[in-house]
């Protein structure tokens, strides 16, 4: 299972918080992402966006179908994330359009085994593939884009 971890883009500040809007970088930024995983995805794959507008936004970059889950939504947590995302078991790939601190704490936990505040960058993405490999479970980081450096 290929699980991508999108951390929404740039957003306005205020409240309420699931009202701010992408920002004009933000908006560009994701677009800039969307332009490069595009073309990467596998055929197979879902998106899964918080309910927040920004994270609407940052999916809707992709100009693909995605669906908008509660679950996902600031304060998630990490089991929420993996069982939203059918992690490790799902035969889609599955893209999670999220907030912070939780996303980091996903890759933190799939990667080194222990939830910790790992920083994901706005409009970042972390792509882990999860494999078994001579009898031996394994998550393997495939990818990690930020904006800046496409």
């Amino acid at each position: 299972m290929d699980l991508i971890l999108w951390r929404h883009a740039d957003a306005e500040e205020g409240m309420p918080d699931l009202e701010r809007k992408l920002t004009k970088r933000g908006l560009k930024d994701a677009q800039c992402v969307a332009k490069w995983l595009a073309p990467h995805l596998p055929e197979n794959f879902r998106i899964l966006a918080s309910p927040a507008v920004r994270t609407r936004q940052t999916a809707e970059t992709l100009q693909l179908p995605f669906t908008i889950l509660e679950a996902l939504a600031p304060g998630a947590t990490v089991a929420d994330i993996l069982n939203t995302a059918g992690w490790p078991d799902n035969e889609s790939a599955v893209i999670v359009v999220g907030h912070q601190p939780v996303l980091g704490r996903v890759a933190a936990w799939l990667l080194a085994g222990v939830e910790a505040d790992w920083s994901i960058k706005k409009a970042d993405i972390w792509w882990m593939n999860y494999r078994i490999r001579g009898g031996e479970h394994q998550t393997v980081l495939r990818a990690v884009i930020s904006p800046d450096l496409l």
